[in-house]
């Protein structure tokens, strides 16, 4: 819950307010303080000394050695004898000087950022070497290096070394606006130039002594801080004890050194109870020590940073210091807890807790440690509210009235949340408590508890009063209640679920410029009674625009808005011409921290506003805001398999090449904004692989595995906690190509592709000519085929004629031989008729007939016999038959060599496809004797019953 009252305070401490202010160290408070413990950085417990670099790293020197912090890692470089660092100081040419036990040189960073050490006592005789001692203090002073140990300074100048022994023996040496003061512990405080010491006039008082630091001030004046015998000062060529509060802390505490931060303060360390920062007159304006914050009480080196704040060098570990913040803290070194509510009233401050309602008197600076319980506020308390000049405390046991330190009436038992005026009736105040609304009444000055409102029964702490009614926010909902003439119990109540249609659930109500406005989603709606519905006012809807969606907002008494959300809160800051100016960034700082839903916002005047915190109070000064620088970020290392380049050390920045085969590489990143470490957010881009930049991350380093060849460019940027971005920082880098995609193997590959293409285009062309010659041939061949063929052609055609023409010659011979066969049957027939006639001719007696008949008859007998004997055709028959199958009966003979000649005339006749009966006359047997001699013929030739014998002979 936010709350917003204010009361006037003494003018004496509003100018007490405004002195202090402006001192720009604040008064109130203490500021952030981050401890490092050896376990962070991996060193030593001590640190001696502490330099800044140009691109913001801080150095140590420390128990084993020197240590380098640029906000996201620790790095460590060790002496080559591993002895302790004892001094350091940056060079002007990137060099970082540093001192130990019997050795000083200079750490450097080489071609590939790594720093490497060169020794400067290595010029010193081997001997005298180990006279050194420890390197106390290293100076700058012109173009000399200034070494100074207990015995001897030494001077490094033009790559030579030049010693100048103490008179007696060295303390320690301090550069004080280009002067040089060393302490010797008889001859006083000496000053070197030249080559050359003087001692200063009455400084003898300091041989007793040890000298730990020397600043000066304004006026050319010169303060010394001693070990033991307090602070002095320098002023009219006279020394004298400094006479102030800040003294008589160092006489009580010790002094190890001292340095100015912002022009007009001190910074005093201190070997039993932390440091002080004091004026120019010795007031200490704060005090931080183990108690408030430190891990350590002595303090052996302060060091203020670039950004002015502050650095501690402690007996173990190191402390940062936040000085430059308009915000300072009251956290557990207060005993506060959880705190709900603040508020100033009769010269004291008071807090709500958890625990109750604490106090500390409101004098600046605060001179007390811690607050003080109001006794009888044991519990959660969870609002505080001045009203009509009345402290009134919103509590889980009820609502009391305070006063002082303790509480003076208990206006009601019930839990209570918060108390608001009702409009037109000055003498009513209405509480929402455990179980709804009550109304309190005043009665003279004071307020009286008068009776519970009936007929609503929730609770919430968030709610508004119009003169009729009041509206209470609870969850999603509003809720409209209007009161009874008499307020005593509520006759109308309504909820409302949104505020437009478009938009579901109301964020907030509150009151801005004395209007009642209902917002979510940053869009501001007012609440008409006539139409009893929500318009919104486009004007206030347009300033929040552009701003986070926001949880709920309230107006401070000099009419500036402030707003929650998220875990964080911002303010609309109101201009002389009436417009708003949005600031959030300071209080990014307070992310995370701050009591949710439950935010607590206290302005008490336009220098001090108080912040409610989960472990604590936080007190801001507007005036103390300085503008954020923009932040620088660094690429710190770039590492591949094989190597890594320190490039946050380079001087030079210069493009890499990697080989293909370490194309997995590493950036880490690194920014010098130690404010809020926590807070210190990264975004990357590599140029020629992402497309777009990463989402930012706390983490300060990338990989990136299996990048092909080709140009990078790796692009980084920071956002401080201030929400401020920085300008991106460009490392570039390469990937050589495989060999095979090498440019040389690609001129390689060219040359072999000419080189094939001219093989390719010489045998393609002998090929061609190949082709040809083998197409000239293969057309002869073709020619020559064709003609063959042709040829072939024409003599199988000429074969075919003379097949064509032997068939038809066989056919004839057929022919003629069936007819010579025919004609041969006819002359067997004749003589067979012939011989008949014969037969019957002897059958007739020729003696009884006559002469001449028998004559005849005689020569009619011889004349037949002549006939059958002269007639050859059978015997002409037979060989004509046998000439005709000649290669037919050579085949069969081949084939069945045991046939007979018989059976070869009996298988020539049925080839011939001679009939039985003509073959039976032709062979002179009877038909029986052909079908036995047909059955003999198909047994030799080995045929069975279904195979056909003349079938058989004409395949042969």
């Amino acid at each position: 819950m936010i709350t917003k009252y204010y009361k006037p305070i003494a003018t004496t401490v509003l100018l007490l307010c405004f002195l202090f202010a402006n001192s720009q160290i604040k008064n109130i408070g203490l500021p952030e303080i981050k401890n490092f413990k050896k376990s962070d950085y991996d060193g030593g417990t001590q640190n001696w000394g502490i330099e800044q670099d140009k691109d913001g790293n801080i150095y140590f020197a420390n128990n084993v050695g020197l240590l380098q912090f640029d906000g996201s890692s620790w790095n460590k470089f060790v002496l080559p004898n591993n002895s302790s660092v004892r001094a350091l100081k940056i060079g002007n040419n990137g060099e970082i000087f540093v001192g130990g036990y019997n050795e000083f040189g200079y750490f450097k960073p080489n071609e590939k950022g790594k720093f490497v050490y060169t020794s400067i006592s290595k010029l010193i005789n081997e001997n005298n070497r180990k006279l050194i001692d420890f390197t106390w203090k290293i100076h700058i002073l012109k173009d000399e290096i200034i070494f100074q140990s207990f015995g001897n300074i030494y001077i490094y100048k033009d790559k030579k070394l030049k010693i100048v022994e103490a008179p007696n023996r060295f303390q320690f040496s301090f550069l004080v606006n280009g002067k040089l003061y060393i302490q010797d512990i008889s001859s006083g405080l000496l000053t070197y130039s030249d080559g050359k010491l003087s001692a200063l006039k009455d400084s003898q008082i300091f041989n007793n002594t040890e000298i730990w630091g020397i600043v000066e001030m304004p006026n050319k004046k010169i303060l010394i801080t001693t070990l033991d015998k307090g602070v002095f000062i320098i002023e009219n060529n006279s020394i004298n004890s400094w006479e102030s509060e800040a003294n008589l802390f160092i006489k009580k505490n010790s002094s190890l050194g001292m340095t100015i931060i912002k022009t007009d303060f001190i910074v005093i360390n201190s070997v039993l109870d932390g440091m002080i920062i004091c004026n120019e007159k010795g007031q200490i304006i704060q005090h931080i020590n183990r108690k408030k914050g430190l891990q350590n009480n002595t303090i052996l080196a302060s060091y203020v940073d670039s950004d002015n704040n502050l650095w501690l060098g402690l007996d173990n570990g190191i402390a940062f210091v936040n000085e430059n913040s308009p915000f300072t803290y009251f956290g557990f070194s207060y005993d506060l807890s959880t705190v709900y509510s603040s508020v100033v009233f009769g010269g004291n401050l008071y807090v709500a807790t958890n625990q109750g309602v604490f106090y500390h008197s409101w004098d600046i600076p605060f001179k007390e440690d811690s607050f003080t319980l109001v006794q009888g506020t044991t519990g959660q308390a969870w609002n505080l509210q001045i009203i009509d000049d009345i402290l009134i405390c919103s509590h889980n046991r009820g609502a009391f009235q305070i006063s002082g330190n303790k509480v003076v009436k208990t206006l009601d038992t019930k839990g209570y949340w918060g108390f608001k005026k009702i409009p037109d009736n000055p003498n009513y105040l209405i509480g929402s408590n455990y179980n709804g609304f009550a109304i309190f009444e005043k009665s003279g000055s004071e307020w009286n508890y008068k009776n519970q409102i009936e007929g609503f029964t929730k609770s919430a702490s968030t709610f508004e009063v119009e003169p009729k009614s009041v509206w209470l926010k609870k969850d999603q909902f509003v809720y409209q209640m209007r009161f009874s003439t008499d307020f005593k119990k509520f006759n109308y109540v309504k909820t409302y679920e949104n505020l437009d249609k478009s938009l579901n659930g109301i964020r907030s109500i509150q009151k801005l410029q004395n209007t009642l406005y209902f917002q979510t989603k940053n869009r501001f709606f007012k609440y008409s009674n006539e139409n009893d519905s929500f318009t919104e006012d486009t004007n206030m809807s347009s300033r929040f625009k552009n701003l986070p969606i926001i949880n709920y907002c309230f107006e401070d008494n000099s009419g500036n808005i402030c707003y929650s959300f998220g875990e964080s809160i911002g303010i609309l800051l109101k201009t002389d011409s009436g417009e708003y100016k949005n600031i959030g960034s300071p209080f990014s700082n307070l992310t995370g921290n701050l009591v949710q839903n439950y935010e607590s916002v206290n302005s008490i005047n336009d220098r001090n506003m108080f912040i409610g915190l989960t472990e604590g109070l936080a007190h801001y000064d507007p005036k103390l805001q300085t503008i954020a620088s923009k932040p620088k970020v660094f690429v710190r290392s770039f590492s591949f398999p094989g190597d890594t380049i320190n490039v946050g050390n380079l001087t030079e920045k210069k493009e890499i090449s990697v080989p293909y085969k370490s194309n997995s590489v590493t950036f880490k990143f690194s920014s010098p904004s130690y404010e809020n470490l926590e807070n210190v957010q990264f975004s990357y881009k590599l140029e020629g692989f992402d497309e777009n930049w990463s989402n930012w991350t706390t983490i300060s380093i990338k990989e990136y595995t299996n990048l092909r060849e080709g140009n990078y460019e790796m692009k980084v940027k920071v956002r401080n906690s201030f929400g401020i971005e920085s300008d991106p920082a460009v490392f570039k880098f390469s990937i050589s190509p495989p060999f095979y995609r090498h440019f040389l193997a690609y001129f390689f590959y060219l040359c072999l592709i000419g080189l094939a293409i001219f093989l390719i285009r010489q045998r393609i062309k002998m090929k061609i000519r190949k082709n040809k010659y083998y197409e000239t041939i293969e057309h002869r061949r073709l020619y020559l085929e064709r003609e063959a063929k042709i040829k072939q052609e024409q003599f199988e055609l000429e074969k075919e004629i003379e097949r064509l023409n032997n068939e038809k010659l066989k056919i004839k011979i057929l022919a003629k031989d069936k007819e010579l066969v025919n004609n041969s049957l006819q002359v067997v027939k004749k003589n067979k008729i012939l011989n008949g006639i014969i037969h019957k001719l002897k059958d007739i007696d020729s003696d009884v007939l006559d002469d001449s008949t028998k004559t005849q008859f005689s020569k009619l007998n011889k004349s037949i016999v002549k006939e059958v004997n002269a007639d050859k055709s059978w015997k002409d028959l037979e060989k004509h038959i046998k000439n005709v199958h000649f290669d037919f009966l050579k085949r069969l003979k081949e084939k069945h060599p045991t046939i007979s000649p018989r059976e070869l005339d009996l298988s020539t006749y049925l080839l011939m496809n001679m009939s039985t009966k003509e073959i039976a006359e032709i062979m002179n047997i009877s038909n029986g004797g052909v079908e036995l001699a047909r059955y003999r013929l198909r047994k030799k030739l080995g045929l069975n019953k279904k195979e056909n014998l003349i079938g058989f002979l004409m395949s042969i």
